[in-house]
């Protein structure tokens, strides 16, 4: 069938909109990456036909065989509306990295790269790398979360909205090194006094990151001890029974 073999142009049926994986990273409520793997499948899967102009049909196959032949991934990041790829969540519910890597016969990832555009032109990176500037840059930079902690009656949910982005993005693409937990833990859990400060000023946004933070090491997105998590564990409990 020529029509089906020229199927390209995938999307969500009429009327929907996104993958929903960024809905259950935030619900912090997901098991495994096979769940959230089949669900991109399963809304992402309706295909563009010329025959039926407007109309979006269900293409299951067609879109699973279009994707185990990638090997190459990209994404263009609209910088005149966000700063970070870990400021939204809505690029990473889109990536499709390990999804492919998953039907792939060799179990090969895709090269992942972010086209980044402003009004001076485009730069292309690698999603590792951006990852890596952005988050350095942003969340475990003093500049940025000592400011907004300061000024922002929101700086605590901003923090932790900005973790989950990026467990979000280890999530869809494994991309996400693990010293930038690490180091997101040496800050805003192992300093006392930051410590304190997150939980008085924003407990429901502390909670929150903290189970970020547990759910990174329980599903190994972040290597670190048992001992930290146990600990990480029991801080929740703890602002779990306190009043917000």
């Amino acid at each position: 069938d020529i029509r089906e073999a020229a199927t390209r142009v995938f999307s969500n049926a009429a009327g929907s909109y996104s993958a929903n994986i960024s809905a259950w990273i935030k619900s912090n409520e997901w098991e495994n990456e096979t769940q959230l793997q089949r669900q991109f499948l399963a809304r992402k899967c309706y295909a563009f036909n010329s025959d039926k102009p407007g109309m979006m049909e269900y293409k299951s196959e067609a879109f699973k065989a279009a994707l185990r032949n990638s090997d190459v991934t990209i994404q263009n990041l609209d910088l005149n509306e966000i700063l970070s790829i870990t400021d939204v969540p809505h690029y990473y519910d889109s990536d499709p990295t390990k999804v492919i890597a998953a039907l792939r016969f060799d179990e090969l990832k895709p090269v992942c790269l972010l086209a980044k555009t402003n009004s001076e032109g485009t730069e292309v990176h690698t999603l590792a790398e951006t990852i890596r500037i952005d988050s350095m840059s942003k969340i475990l930079s003093p500049d940025y979360y000592e400011k907004i902690l300061k000024q922002n009656h929101d700086g605590v949910k901003e923090i932790s909205n900005c973790l989950r982005n990026i467990l979000g993005w280890a999530v869809t693409s494994g991309n996400v090194d693990t010293f930038l937990f690490e180091i997101a833990s040496s800050i805003f859990m192992e300093d006392r006094e930051m410590c304190t400060l997150l939980r008085e000023k924003d407990n429901a946004s502390f909670r929150n990151l903290l189970a970020t933070f547990v759910k990174a090491g329980e599903h190994g997105y972040w290597e670190t001890s048992d001992v930290k998590i146990r600990r990480l564990r029991e801080l929740k409990k703890f602002a779990e029974s306190a009043f917000d």
